[in-house]
């Protein structure tokens, strides 16, 4: 039933201030896609990532190719 496909909107960040991270966690394993603030070193949460498909819906959203760092 491809007919009522959600559609991904294209978001965007600031690509001189931010770069995009997944944020893993060492006890639970749970991992966080968001993006890292490069002066400040905060993080920002955007999504949770269950599986290969929510990083591929993340990197489809904000317009990323390449690796994503991880921070633990």
């Amino acid at each position: 039933m491809g007919l009522f496909k959600k559609k991904i909107v294209k978001k965007s960040y600031d690509k001189e201030r931010q770069k995009p991270a997944i944020k893993c966690s060492i006890c639970t394993g749970e991992q966080v896609a968001g993006f890292l603030d490069v002066h400040t070193g905060s993080f920002a949460e955007v999504m949770v990532i269950r599986g290969e498909a929510d990083l591929e819906v993340f990197r489809a959203q904000y317009g990323i190719s390449g690796e994503i760092g991880k921070i633990y």
